[in-house]
């Protein structure tokens, strides 16, 4: 018994030890989950869970110094090109502690405790994920806040966009973000009503990350399912899978889908995956693409005859720039309606304006088929 009461009164004095300071100011946020919660004024120290990116579009030069700890996994192994891009750009990336994921059960509330944060910024998925962790965090008196770019939503990019700008005290710059994305989003969803249905393409989606002997995930209502769905396109998964999972090959065949297109990105330990991103050239994500074509049966599709297989980059999806890779697809559906897009100048012009590197790399591609590849 006197041993179980010097561990209660070391984890005490830790407790004590470690605990945020009084703030002398506080501001009330609402949150993307409608929670009130109090958060100091100008935040210094912020535990980040997800969408990094958008954190440093709307933080601004030097704001990224406020992140005192990161849920690494989710940056560094799904997406490890852009995690390897920020971290040559901003070394002190590579440095923050990891408080742990939650899909593998690692994130730890000792570790958020000792980074003595001023609060704990996290995804919705993430926020479900927790449970009693978030209550935890809370009662130790560091608030938790939500935001949330994975909904898919107009509303809550901008909601999510205008919170960040409040949490860091940059509320012009997250109101010109936000408003930059009402437009562009408004000016391509504007344009469709003058497309007729019957020439709205049937369109198949897989994620690029096992190499053609593997069929991969495709999507129906969430990720690139929820855009096709924006874009009145025929995507061939719904009502066949719930939010994500693959298709059969012969179910494929018989749709013979008018649009192929395949995700890729930088993962790791996916040696077959398709290559996209930051620093890749075209040459390698075509290399990675072509053998898919070779498919049994995918050589008589009409998405193959007509040279209509395109590639997105994985982690552009569910973005404050997302609305570039939305008039990309666009441009690929519908060419004659928005033949005037310059969806390479959309992401150049993101990246020199918010974003702490310059926009270098392939992050969406039309596959060069037949006598042109």
């Amino acid at each position: 018994m006197f041993h179980s009461i010097i561990r209660g009164l070391a984890a005490a004095t830790l407790v004590v030890s470690l605990s945020p300071p009084a703030w002398a100011n506080t501001v009330t946020v609402t949150d993307t989950r409608d929670r009130t919660v109090e958060i100091p004024e100008n935040a210094e120290r912020i535990v980040l869970g997800f969408h990094y990116e958008d954190c440093m579009a709307v933080a601004g030069p030097g704001g990224f110094d406020r992140v005192a700890a990161i849920s690494r996994a989710p940056w560094e192994n799904w997406r490890n090109l852009q995690w390897r891009t920020y971290v040559e750009a901003l070394p002190r990336i590579a440095e923050l502690p990891d408080v742990g994921h939650t899909r593998d059960g690692t994130f730890s509330f000792e570790a958020v405790f000792a980074a003595q944060p001023d609060l704990v910024l996290l995804a919705s998925w993430q926020y479900d994920a927790l449970g009693e962790v978030n209550r935890r965090i809370e009662a130790a008196g560091i608030p938790v806040v939500v935001h949330d770019y994975n909904a898919q939503t107009v509303e809550k990019h901008v909601e999510s966009t205008r919170l960040l700008g409040q949490i860091l005290d940059r509320e012009d710059r997250a109101e010109t973000l936000a408003t930059e994305y009402e437009a562009a989003v408004a000016d391509v969803l504007g344009r469709l009503d003058a497309i007729p249905e019957d020439a709205r393409p049937r369109v198949y989606v897989e994620l690029g990350r096992k190499g053609r002997d593997v069929v991969d995930n495709s999507y129906s209502g969430t990720q690139w399912g929820g855009v096709l769905d924006q874009l009145g396109a025929q995507n061939i998964a719904n009502g066949q899978i719930e939010n994500w999972g693959p298709l059969s090959a012969e179910y494929v065949l018989t749709q013979n889908p008018e649009v192929i297109l395949l995700a890729g990105s930088g993962w790791t330990g996916q040696d077959e995956a398709i290559l996209m991103g930051p620093n890749v050239d075209s040459e390698t994500t075509h290399a990675r693409m072509r053998p898919y074509l070779e498919r049994p049966g995918w050589n008589e599709l009409d998405a193959v005859e007509n040279r209509r297989i395109f590639g997105v980059y994985h982690g552009g999806n569910r973005t404050l720039y997302d609305y570039a890779f939305l008039q990309f697809l666009a441009k690929a559906l519908y060419p004659e309606t928005f033949a005037d897009l310059d969806l390479q100048a959309s992401l150049d012009r993101f990246f020199e304006i918010y974003m702490p590197v310059r926009f270098q790399g392939i992050y969406m591609t039309h596959l060069p088929v037949g006598q042109d590849g």
